[in-house]
């Protein structure tokens, strides 16, 4: 008889293997960690960890996706319009989920870290602008959404580099460019 993956005892054991990979994630870098180490932390055997996840590289992807995902609030996002709050608070999330990540991830995990970024950001403004503009052609959505993800995803790591005032402050600068357009002044 097969578990199904919503059985209550398979959430929960891949939720243990999870919290299992953060807690060691804080002492060790990623690079270190193995799988013996997490089955160990969550007292498992290798096969159920197999049966969760493909290996451990499986396992950062769906860690980070998840945590990004409570980081974003994801059923806010689900209901609001995408106004000038929601870019505040997204890129927020944003910068925050950066920052819990910097002493835990190699740099080499960088570019795993960003698609996964965008990918979170990339659905999350699919659906708010769909539910905004549900005459409008489903592909030109999809693009914007693309942009946005990409942009919001630039900005926030332009912030890490190089300012020094909160996320907020930072965002709230172009968040009429992005909501309105650039206006450029004609010469004549």
């Amino acid at each position: 008889m097969t578990q199904s993956k919503t059985d209550p005892r398979v959430l929960r054991t891949r939720k243990l293997i999870m919290d299992s990979f953060i807690k060691l994630s804080e002492g060790k870098e990623f690079k270190d960690i193995t799988i013996k180490d997490i089955t160990s932390e969550a007292m498992i055997n290798r096969a159920t960890f197999y049966y969760h996840f493909e290996d451990i590289y499986d396992l950062l992807e769906k860690a980070l996706s998840e945590v990004l995902s409570v980081d974003l609030d994801y059923d806010i996002y689900q209901n609001d319009a995408l106004n000038e709050e929601a870019f505040a608070s997204i890129f927020k999330a944003i910068t925050n989920f950066q920052q819990s990540l910097s002493n835990r991830c190699h740099r080499g995990y960088q570019d795993t870290i960003a698609r996964i970024i965008r990918e979170q950001l990339e659905i999350i403004f699919y659906k708010m602008l769909l539910k905004q503009n549900r005459t409008e052609e489903d592909e030109s959505l999809k693009i914007t959404a693309v942009m946005l993800s990409w942009g919001i995803y630039g900005a926030s790591v332009e912030w890490r580099r190089n300012s020094k005032v909160p996320p907020e402050e930072f965002i709230k600068l172009v968040i009429p460019s992005i909501m309105y357009g650039i206006d450029f002044e004609s010469e004549n």
